[in-house]
């Protein structure tokens, strides 16, 4: 029994896998969102698809690992970003996941689950078969026979999606004009986390991997890399430039103030340094030593959005709104009004309690949601706004939009009943509670089908 339970565990985690955005937290961040979605233009355009499709989420997770799970979106661990050296490295791992959609892995991921779960359970009923039968350890062996069958026939339907994806990232990355430099390099790194862990690198050990050996994909890959016209192009300076101020920048916000300090200590002059120390200093509530850094970053680029959106922000959170229009009413402007700086500008407008401001609050915040309605931040700021301008059926549908989009079912459903019940009948408002209510249901239903 110990071996098909070690057996089940790893089908079932491996099932769960396919489904780690619900467990996991989605970063975001204005810079970061529009540096990826940069290095993945000409890869996605590589891969027949359309720029705009195609989403590059965050996902604020320390492992080491990026991955598809359904439409057209890619999903990277901040850790990934961290392991990485280059954002050449990086645009290696988009190309894979890239060949992951176009190869429909995630559909065909049904495919694989599907094949696996029958032979189990064709097993089993064979099994309990021999043990009515009286052959207790035949049936024991017959089950454990079939259980290891389906767990490698699943396995090797994994395996084989990779190697896919591993070709057609090596198609896109050579069709953008993008060396191979950088997927070989972090194929590298992974095969080193695989010795320092001590993995087995054996044909054996192989069989119960989800992915094959980094060291047969570097094998298989290094010829194709090394044959393709766009070796030898150089890495594009900018976006490495910008991949390592976002680097440290995420490594502030994520790590503790100490880490922060060992990395990037005071010695270093940088900007990467700079911006990862005033995140640390924020973090560590010393607003005086935060705003030092982010002041001689705005000295070396006083017209940098996110330098001035950092600013605000740190402003804003250590209690002084007012001084934090200023810089994040320029960072909006300089980023025609990006939708998550929009936003963080509008909580500022709000949060000086000047009602003079609450006009433009909404106005901006009307248009942050319109560019970007899955913002639960500046829907739930938008439902302030309308509260203390007394439209309350206005202020309960931005609570069921924010509710909803939090995994609030229950209460986006009350918040939208109340809402429809104070709006026009018929009105476009109205409608949008209705919609709202019916999401919300369907999900509680298929809640309720999972348990």
């Amino acid at each position: 029994m110990h071996l098909i339970a070690r057996i089940l565990a790893l089908v079932a985690a491996l099932s769960l896998a396919a489904q780690p955005v619900a467990a996991q937290s989605i970063l975001r961040d204005a810079e970061t969102e529009a540096l990826l979605d940069e290095m993945a233009a000409p890869l996605v355009e590589a891969a027949g698809l359309q720029p705009g499709n195609v989403d590059i989420v965050l996902i604020n997770d320390s492992s080491i690992n990026a991955f598809v799970a359904g439409g057209q979106a890619v999903y990277i661990h901040t850790g990934l970003i961290d392991a990485a050296d280059t954002a050449n490295e990086v645009q290696g791992v988009i190309a894979h996941e890239l060949g992951h959609i176009t190869g429909g892995h995630i559909i065909r991921h049904g495919e694989g689950a599907s094949a696996a779960t029958n032979i189990s359970l064709l097993s089993l009923l064979l099994g309990v078969g021999a043990a009515l039968a009286g052959a207790g350890e035949a049936a024991m062996g017959v089950m454990m026979a079939g259980q290891q069958a389906a767990l490698g026939k699943y396995l090797a339907f994994s395996r084989v999606q990779e190697s896919s994806a591993d070709a057609a990232g090596a198609e896109y990355l050579s069709k953008a004009g993008i060396s191979g430099r950088g997927s070989l390099a972090f194929f590298g790194k992974l095969q080193n986390q695989e010795f320092r862990y001590g993995y087995s690198q054996s044909d054996e050990a192989g069989f119960a991997r989800t992915h094959p050996l980094s060291g047969d994909r570097i094998a298989r890959l290094r010829e194709v890399y090394h044959t393709d016209p766009a070796w030898e192009t150089p890495d594009d300076a900018e976006l490495q430039r910008r991949f390592e101020r976002v680097k440290a920048k995420l490594f502030g916000y994520q790590q503790t103030p100490q880490r922060t300090m060992q990395a990037y200590p005071e010695t270093m002059t940088g900007i990467p340094a700079r911006y990862a120390r005033a995140y640390a200093w924020h973090k560590d509530a010393q607003m005086d030593r935060a705003l030092a850094e982010t002041d001689a970053l705005l000295s070396a680029a006083p017209d940098d959005p996110y330098f001035l959106e950092l600013k605000g922000q740190i402003l804003l959170e250590s209690g002084q709104p007012q001084a934090a229009l200023a810089p994040l009413r320029r960072a909006s402007e300089l980023t025609r009004n990006q939708p998550l700086i929009a936003s963080m500008f509008g909580h500022a407008l709000i949060a000086t309690e000047d009602k003079d401001h609450y006009e433009e609050a909404e106005r901006i915040l009307r248009a942050a949601v319109g560019r970007d309605r899955l913002n639960p931040f500046a829907w739930y700021q938008l439902g302030v706004v309308y509260a203390a301008r007394g439209d309350m059926p206005r202020a309960r549908l931005a609570s069921a939009e924010q509710q909803v989009m939090s995994r609030q079912y229950a209460m986006a459903i009350r918040s939208a009943q109340a809402a429809e019940a104070g709006l026009p009948e018929g009105s476009p408002d109205w409608i949008r509670a209705q919609d709202i209510a019916l999401q919300a249901r369907a999900a509680l239903e298929r809640e309720r089908e999972r348990r």
